[in-house]
């Protein structure tokens, strides 16, 4: 059962990753597009750079006063929340499963 649950959990964090692909990439040409001072921060490719993930995930986008990057980046910073979430409990549930099982 515990080996079920950290399945779910993973199929959770693929769900997020579908939402990612979707909203972040959005988000990155909006702010290309209409912040050349954030794109000056994030910099070029920062799809997967660390840097633009901590940004998003400390939800700097904020601070641009902007509906529409709010629109396109919350559903981002939530996503990026899901796998980050469904990646540890799943992992935590497979050492459990390890451990004990």
């Amino acid at each position: 059962m515990i080996l079920f649950f950290a399945l779910l959990f993973l199929a959770l964090a693929i769900a997020g990753a579908t939402a990612f692909v979707i909203f972040w990439p959005l988000a990155l040409v909006h702010i290309r597009d209409k912040h050349p001072e954030i794109t000056a921060v994030l910099g070029h490719g920062a799809f997967l750079k660390p840097s633009a993930l901590a940004w998003l995930l400390r939800g700097d986008y904020q601070s641009a006063r902007d509906s529409g990057l709010s629109g396109l980046a919350t559903p981002a910073r939530v996503s990026l929340l899901v796998i980050i979430a469904g990646l540890a409990f799943a992992g935590m549930l497979w050492l459990w499963a390890q451990a004990y099982g």
